[in-house]
Formats: C-alpha cells, structure tokens, sequence
C-alpha cells in the first residue's frame, strides 16, 4: 500500500463513487488502508482553514484558488507599503526583517556594525563549535549592515583571537546559505527569506 494509492481511493470517493463499486484492488485499500478515516481528517483539516481564513467551508476548488490568489494580491501590495504581517515577529523580524521592523521591535536605536558596544563586559567567544555558530549568527542577526570578521570579533572578550574561529564559522554559514557575503568575503550578513 501506497500514499499514492491511498489518496487515488480518497479522490474517488470525494469525486462521489461508492466504497462497493470500487475494484478489487481499491477495495482492499480502501479497507487495510482505513480511508474513512483519512477522509474525516481531511474534512476536518478543510474546515479548520476555512475558519481561520474566515470563509465558508463549502467553497469548490475554484473559489478558494481565486480568494487565495486575491488575498495574495493585497499581502504583496501591504509588503511593497511596508506592512509585513510576521507569523512569528520576535523570531523573523531580527533575522529577516528591515532596519525600520528593527527599530519597532526593539523600540529604540540598532546598534549597527559601526556602533559602539553596550557597556559591561565583553561576552567570552564559545570553545564548542555549536555555540560558536549560534554566537556569530546571533552577532549578524542583531546588525542592521554587513559586517566584517574582524568586527565581529570585537564584539567577544577573545577580539582577534577569535578570528580564525569565527572566519571558520563564517565559511560555513556562507556554503550552507545561511549567510551572504554582498562583496565577496569581506563583510557578511544574514541571508533574507524569499
């Protein structure tokens, strides 16, 4: 048994057929593969995003293709306004978001690439490599610009000591895609989601 044939029995039932005029073989499906049961949790799962959307539950295929290309319409239009509706804004916003989302999260100035340091004593750089890659994500995240290695080694107690590490863990997040060098490896910043 299949995902692919689980979900042919479920689409002929949906288009109406009845479970005794199915063959042999969607018969056997139907049964060892619980369909009714699928089918109740995809009712359930339509209904519940009908209600978040707030539309009826009723609407055809083609209904539903026209409201959500229209919805998506107005969202490009709020986004090119500078309205971003963020899902998950404490998350999304330092990571992704604009200098102006920046500034509204945090109420207050960034501390850029080229801004002092916070008072207080330095953080120490980590010595695992987990944590090392957390602390130099964390670092580019909360500037609003590109930032060099070297800048973002004197935001630790280590400064250029730290270095070679963080230029170790810069590489990385660049191969992955995690981070993009705007002017070939001199400075560095979070990548944006599409």
């Amino acid at each position: 048994m299949t995902l692919t044939g689980l979900y042919n029995v479920l689409e002929k039932l949906r288009a109406g057929q009845q479970p005794s005029t199915l063959t042999t073989e969607d018969r056997r499906i139907f049964d060892d593969g619980l369909v009714l049961i699928l089918k109740e949790y995809h009712d359930k799962l339509e209904a519940a995003v009908a209600d978040a959307y707030g539309w009826p539950a009723d609407l055809s295929d083609s209904e539903i293709l026209a409201r959500l290309v229209a919805l998506n319409a107005e969202r490009t239009r709020e986004e090119s306004e500078g309205l971003v509706r963020w899902l998950r804004p404490d998350y999304q916003i330092p990571r992704f978001g604009s200098v102006k989302d920046k500034l509204a999260l945090t109420g207050g100035a960034m501390r850029g690439a080229a801004a002092e340091q916070p008072s207080g004593p330095k953080p120490s750089f980590p010595t695992d490599n987990v944590a090392q890659t957390a602390a130099v994500m964390a670092a580019l995240a909360a500037s609003a610009t590109p930032i060099a290695a070297d800048a973002l080694a004197t935001g630790f107690r280590q400064g250029r000591r730290a270095l070679p590490q963080i230029g170790s863990v810069l590489a990385s997040l660049v191969r992955m895609g995690f981070v993009a060098s705007p002017d070939g490896g001199r400075t560095f910043v979070m990548r944006r989601a599409a």
